[in-house]
């Protein structure tokens, strides 16, 4: 679908990297926010975000205030100028939303993954003028991603851009959530006109990962950012451990460097001349490997062998991961690759295999 989006940027936001979005997770309580909203605005920050409904992944945790929480952002936008951000998840979210007069909508990453759930608010949507931010689905699913901003678009949102806040995994890692930038990176491909946020709180988890985040965002030339600010994390009623003071925030934002994504150089030019030429002979390397892989299968299918060879494949793996290594490439790196290229060679030879005679 080609899509003709709109600037998100609100009247009198400095459209100058990083769009800054911030805000505690929660709206706990009236004080609470106006406390954050005033100390971010001193901090020159223009959208606060709050949730006010909270999806939680087991029953009995704080699920937000709910729709008394719209009252004290409308207080925050009155009292501080600033503009107002939530998120929705359901149609009743949005109506109780836009009658609040909230300025900038974001779905979540939970509500991302059903498209049932899109739709319908999709659906409410229709006729209004209003940012929408779709966040990543839990899982990495960038055609998922791209199917729920379909479908806001077709609703007739034009002020459209995508939070990339990772993805889950099973397994413990530094990250609560997985940044996988890779698909962020696809996504900016095949939607260059899509702005792309970066939600280090929920990418990190912990406050120390934030500012190492921001910067990793910016260095890939992501739009903005959107955080979770709290006049006193540790007593936050959710995530307080990925929540961060407003101080702490301008001084994590004071701090990033922000690269000139337009400057070309005729050195920058000819090294990625040489890169391409590299990435023609990787190609054809790739081809000759897999003429000598489809003649391995040929011989497997007349001796009557196996396609799989176990101790073969666990070689080939030690030996070139520690040739990799001392090419001072991750052995990790590598590793993907070899797996990548045998996974290939084995459909190539079980085609074969399953040619008639």
């Amino acid at each position: 679908m080609e899509m003709k989006l709109e600037s998100i940027l609100l009247p009198g936001v400095n459209d100058e990297r990083p769009l800054v979005i911030a805000g505690p997770c929660s709206a706990e309580t009236e004080e609470q926010v106006m406390e954050t909203a005033r100390l971010l605005a001193s901090k020159g920050v223009k959208i606060f975000r709050a949730g006010i409904w909270k999806p939680r992944t087991k029953p009995g945790g704080f699920e937000g205030v709910g729709v008394e929480g719209l009252a004290w952002l409308k207080r925050v936008k009155k009292e501080t100028g600033m503009y107002v951000a939530t998120e929705v998840a359901t149609q009743q979210h949005v109506f109780e939303a836009l009658k609040a007069g909230i300025d900038m909508l974001w779905i979540g990453a939970r509500t991302t993954v059903n498209p049932f759930a899109v739709q319908e608010i999709a659906d409410a949507l229709k006729g209004v003028d209003i940012p929408v931010l779709i966040k990543n689905p839990v899982n990495p699913d960038l055609e998922l991603w791209i199917g729920a901003i379909e479908r806001i678009y077709g609703a007739g949102i034009r002020k459209i851009g995508a939070i990339h806040r990772g993805f889950s995994s099973y397994d413990k890692k530094i990250y609560r959530n997985l940044p996988l930038w890779h698909i962020p990176i696809e996504l900016r491909r095949r939607m260059p006109d899509l702005p792309i946020i970066c939600d280090p709180s929920h990418i990190g988890g912990k406050r120390e990962l934030i500012a190492p985040l921001c910067q990793q965002a910016m260095d890939l030339s992501f739009d903005g950012l959107i955080v979770e600010s709290h006049c006193n994390p540790d007593c936050a009623w959710s995530d307080a451990s990925q929540q961060v003071t407003p101080d702490v925030l301008d001084y994590v934002i004071n701090l990033l460097v922000i690269r000139d994504v337009t400057q070309t150089t005729e050195n920058l030019a000819a090294l990625r001349s040489q890169i391409d030429t590299i990435d023609e002979q990787l190609l054809e390397l790739l081809a000759k490997r897999m003429r000598i892989s489809k003649e391995i299968g040929v011989y497997k299918k007349e001796h009557n062998m196996p396609i799989l060879q176990s101790p073969r494949y666990s070689e080939i793996l030690e030996k070139r991961s520690a040739m990799g290594k001392t090419l001072e490439l991750s052995p990790e790196f590598v590793k993907e690759i070899l797996t990548e290229i045998h996974e290939e060679s084995v459909r190539q030879q079980m085609i074969i295999m399953n040619e008639q005679a």
